[in-house]
């Protein structure tokens, strides 16, 4: 049998970068963009998916042996059709309002996204792409301020 000899971890040969999490300040490095942004969408993801179970386990809790009445049509209840309604809502232990804060979130996950990349590459120092993503950030914000429901 051969002997086992003890290996120490592989030092980086010049010129190749150091991954550690423990770089110099300001190191900011394209991988790292994209395992924040990689986090970032997949905790929107979840949060949002947690959020809309609990919405709808706490609205089949209080509505789940009512039958709807397809003879009358009801609209969307008030308190689901703006973002203060929303807050309202929650603050009422309403379901449909809880529901829709998950949607909200899932909604405001790829803005985060969008938001993110503007800082990255503002600290990567690329100054078109910094340009880009903000001007797609201005163009989701103008939308979504001038955007009607109805």
């Amino acid at each position: 049998m051969a002997s086992q000899e003890k290996s120490s971890p592989p030092t980086p040969l010049k010129g190749e970068q150091n991954n550690s999490p423990f770089r110099k300040p300001g190191s900011f490095k394209d991988t790292d963009m994209q395992n924040v942004i990689g986090w970032i969408l997949r905790g929107g993801v979840i949060l949002s998916m947690t959020v809309v179970v609990i919405g709808g386990v706490l609205f089949l809790w209080r509505h789940g042996g009512s039958s709807p009445d397809f003879h009358n049509f009801t609209k969307v209840p008030y308190f689901i059709s703006s973002p203060g309604g929303v807050f309202e809502g929650i603050m009422h232990w309403k379901g449909q309002a809880i529901i829709q804060l998950g949607i909200m979130i899932l909604i405001a996950t790829p803005i985060l996204r969008v938001a993110f990349a503007v800082i990255a590459f503002a600290l990567e120092k690329d100054r078109l792409y910094t340009l880009i993503s903000l001007l797609v950030l201005l163009i989701i914000a103008a939308s979504m301020l001038t955007g009607s429901i109805g």
